[in-house]
C-alpha cells in the first residue's frame, strides 16, 4: 500500500555557524562529497511521502540561494527567510508549507546524514497524533557541577536521552505552539520543548548514531569518518 504524500519538511539552515568560524556558512560547506544542506534536502525529497521541503536560509541568501541547492526536485522545494531566533525561522518555514502537509518534520541542516529508518519512526508517531523526537540513550556517567567546577551530584542516566532531528508533529499542533510561543514570548532550543511547555505529549523514538550534529571544525572530519565506517 502506497504511503500518503502528507509530510512537509522544514530544514532549518539559517544559523551563522559561529563556533565553526570562517567566511563560509557551516551549512553550505562540503562534507562527504556535497554541501551539508544538500545531503538532508535530497534525502527527504527521495521519499514518496514528502510533499514539500522548505529550506530556511539566512535572509541574505533566501532571495539568491547557492546554485547547488537546485540539484533537487524543484517542484518540491521552497526557500524561506530565517529570523533572528530559531523559533522565528521554523515559524517562517511552517507558513510556506502547502495545506496537504498535515505532518511536519523539523530538521537541523547541521545533521546531514539523516536516514529513512529514523524518519519512518518519527512520521509514524506524528501520524498517530503525537510529537516525536529521535534520540539515543545517554551511556556516559553524567555529573552536575557548580560555577566553580565542583561536582554537586551524579545524575541518574537511565531515563536520559540525547535528542536529535528530524522532530515530527501533527502540523496543527506545531503551528498552535509556535503561535502561542510568539504571543507569550517563549523560546526554546527545539520544537519538542515548546510542545512540552504547553502540555502536549512528545515521545522518544530510536535515533541513529549517524545523526550527529556538526558544530565545531573537528566535527567535519569526525562525521566523514563515521559515515565511512557505517558504509553509508
Amino acid at each position: 500500500m502506497s504511503s500518503p504524500q502528507d509530510v512537509g519538511v522544514v530544514i532549518v539552515a539559517a544559523g551563522t555557524g559561529s563556533r565553526v568560524g570562517g567566511a563560509e556558512l557551516k551549512q553550505f560547506r562540503w562534507i562527504a562529497g556535497k554541501p551539508m544542506l544538500l545531503h538532508s534536502l535530497q534525502r527527504f525529497q527521495a521519499r514518496a511521502d514528502v510533499a514539500m521541503v522548505v529550506c530556511v536560509l539566512p535572509r541574505q541568501f533566501a532571495g539568491d540561494p547557492p546554485p547547488w541547492i537546485f540539484q533537487s526536485d524543484l517542484d518540491r522545494l521552497l526557500v524561506a527567510s530565517g529570523g533572528k531566533e530559531r523559533g522565528e525561522s521554523v515559524f517562517n518555514g511552517l507558513d510556506d508549507l502547502p495545506e496537504e502537509c498535515t505532518v511536519t518534520l523539523v530538521h537541523d541542516a547541521a545533521r546531514p546524514f539523516v536516514d529513512d529508518a529514523t524518519i519512518d519512526r518519527v512520521v509514524e508517531a506524528a501520524r498517530a497524533g503525537k510529537g516525536a523526537v529521535p534520540a539515543l540513550p545517554v551511556i556516559d556517567t553524567i555529573k552536575e557541577a557548580d560555577e566553580r567546577g565542583s561536582i554537586v551530584r551524579t545524575v541518574p542516566r537511565e531515563r536520559l536521552w540525547r535528542a536529535q532531528t528530524p522532530q515530527g508533529f501533527p502540523r496543527r499542533l506545531l503551528e498552535e505552539v509556535h503561535v502561542r510561543a510568539r504571543r507569550d514570548g517563549v523560546s526554546a532550543t527545539d520544537d519538542a520543548a515548546l510542545c512540552e511547555h504547553y502540555g502536549h505529549e512528545v515521545v522518544v523514538v530510536r535515533g541513529s548514531e549517524l545523526l550527529m550534529k556538526v558544530t565545531e571544525e573537528s566535527d567535519f572530519a569526525r562525521a566523514e569518518a563515521l559515515l565511512e565506517k557505517a558504509g553509508a
